[in-house]
């Protein structure tokens, strides 16, 4: 890019480098000017790209949160996750369940309002639909125990969905590992007790979610 009037100090054309040596760049730029090979070469690379980049994706995501302040709670989102998965754990938990205990405010800071759909979308092709729907909701299940919060619309919200064949995961994830997780006497485990489950979990076979 030439200097002058259009030129943003700092800016630089960058080519990214392969995730792996033997793999092929495609020429297409913009995407409109791929063609049918680009794409197939893009689409037998990107399964591997995904399988092997996920994981260690979402663990920095999550890392992320490990210095945070809080604005209230004695804990921090990373360390209320922490606790969450650590209660799943010593409750022996099935390690999908763990996973989705550590991970299911991930989106808390980012996205406040809708992090339990955040969650919901990130683990929904590698988790159960059992949890899939509960992750979705669990703010609603949540509402349940904060009654004196005041902003709170309608404490019993998730009475909507009594009889459903996941309310009662919903009611049990929100009681005993979500509005309780915020004790700074509480021992949680490190988070290398987990990292081997969450990377089991992403080398599943993504399933298709239907949309809704």
């Amino acid at each position: 890019m030439a200097d002058g009037p259009d030129r943003i100090p700092g800016a630089r054309a960058v080519t990214s480098p392969l995730h792996r040596p033997e793999w092929e760049y495609v020429p297409g730029v913009p995407m409109e000017d791929l063609r049918r090979t680009d794409w197939e070469i893009l689409e037998r690379q990107r399964p591997v790209f995904y399988a092997e980049n996920q994981a260690d994706a979402v663990l920095r995501m999550f890392d992320t949160m490990r210095e945070e302040p809080t604005f209230g709670y004695r804990v921090n989102n990373y360390q209320h996750c922490l606790q969450a998965a650590t209660r799943a754990y010593l409750d022996r938990r099935d390690e999908e369940d763990i996973v989705v205990a550590l991970l299911h405010d991930i989106g808390f800071v980012v996205v406040p309002s809708r992090h339990g759909a955040f969650a919901a979308e990130l683990l929904g092709p590698y988790v159960s639909e059992r949890n899939r729907w509960m992750l979705q909701r669990h703010q609603v299940f949540g509402d349940h125990h904060v009654k004196e919060f005041p902003r709170l619309f309608d404490p019993e919200g998730r009475e909507r969905w009594r009889g459903h064949e996941f309310f009662d995961w919903g009611a049990e994830f929100a009681e005993k590992y979500d509005q309780g997780a915020i004790d700074p006497r509480f021992e949680s485990a490190p988070l290398d007790l987990f990292v081997p489950m969450v990377r089991r979990l992403f080398s599943r076979r993504p399933r298709t979610i239907p949309t809704e």
